[in-house]
């Protein structure tokens, strides 16, 4: 576990004299000490609500747009320990090779491969089959990264009303496959569009999981954006960077 983590909205300037001071001066990193974790009976230690490793511990393939490291679902199933997991955004396959490797049950498909999780009809194939302990999905963040050109591809959604509604059905039919007391665990990002403005797709996420049901069954887990391509880029606006998303652990409530 790392003692600290490098934070990278926290800097401190070289000194400031007005008469040269020069905005692109390069600034000083500094680092940002976490908080100190409780001791507890958990299973993994180091899954708290800030996850700050950086590894992505070749799970999947890096070079896949908006690909997620597979060290966050590897302790989720560690701390879950579920005997079964539906991921029904494959995306690059790091939630399927994290499952592979811990030997647990995985359906893992995907838009590619034929299974369009935004329509209804599509997850009739599991009907009358036993439930599923764990669903982890990784959605697109609306249409900040385009994946394809498909019109099912959530990320080429042309309006957010439309994203939205097809994200409800998501997340819906989803919430149906779970068995009892099984988890839902969502990653997804805010993020500012061009014409939009702040979309605050972590909200929307958390109304409509409530709406299909579902409970929030830990903290919310911030996860930091190491490697994220947008960390690599100049922009000519001015705006406050967001360096994180949010990884939201939903459950089906035993009487739903």
């Amino acid at each position: 576990m790392y003692q600290f983590s490098p934070v990278n909205p926290f800097y401190r300037a070289k000194p400031r004299v007005e008469d040269n001071f020069r905005p692109s001066e390069e600034p000083t990193p500094i680092y940002a000490k976490l908080p100190s974790a409780p001791r507890n009976a958990s299973p993994v230690p180091h899954l708290t609500s800030l996850y700050h490793f950086d590894n992505a511990s070749g799970y999947g393939n890096r070079a896949y747009p908006g690909n997620c490291g597979g060290g966050i679902i590897k302790d989720l199933l560690l701390f879950f320990r579920p005997a079964n997991v539906f991921d029904p955004m494959t995306g690059s396959g790091t939630c399927r090779d994290v499952c592979r490797e811990m030997g647990i049950p995985c359906v893992s498909i995907d838009l590619k491969t034929g299974f369009d999780a935004t329509d209804p009809y599509a997850y009739s194939r599991f009907a009358g089959k036993p439930g599923f302990e764990f669903i982890w999905a990784h959605p697109p963040y609306w249409r900040q990264k385009i994946y394809s050109g498909s019109a099912r591809d959530l990320s080429c959604t042309p309006t957010l009303d439309e994203f939205l509604k097809s994200y409800t059905i998501f997340i819906r039919e989803g919430a149906k496959l779970l068995s009892p007391r099984g988890k839902f665990v969502i990653l997804m990002g805010d993020y500012s569009d061009r014409e939009a403005g702040y979309v605050p797709l972590t909200f929307h996420t958390k109304q409509l999981a409530f709406e299909a049901g579902l409970v929030q069954a830990c903290t919310d887990i911030i996860r930091f954006s190491h490697g994220a391509s947008s960390s690599r880029k100049t922009y000519r606006s001015s705006f406050i960077p967001g360096l994180h998303d949010m990884c939201m652990v939903f459950e089906k409530p035993m009487l739903a």
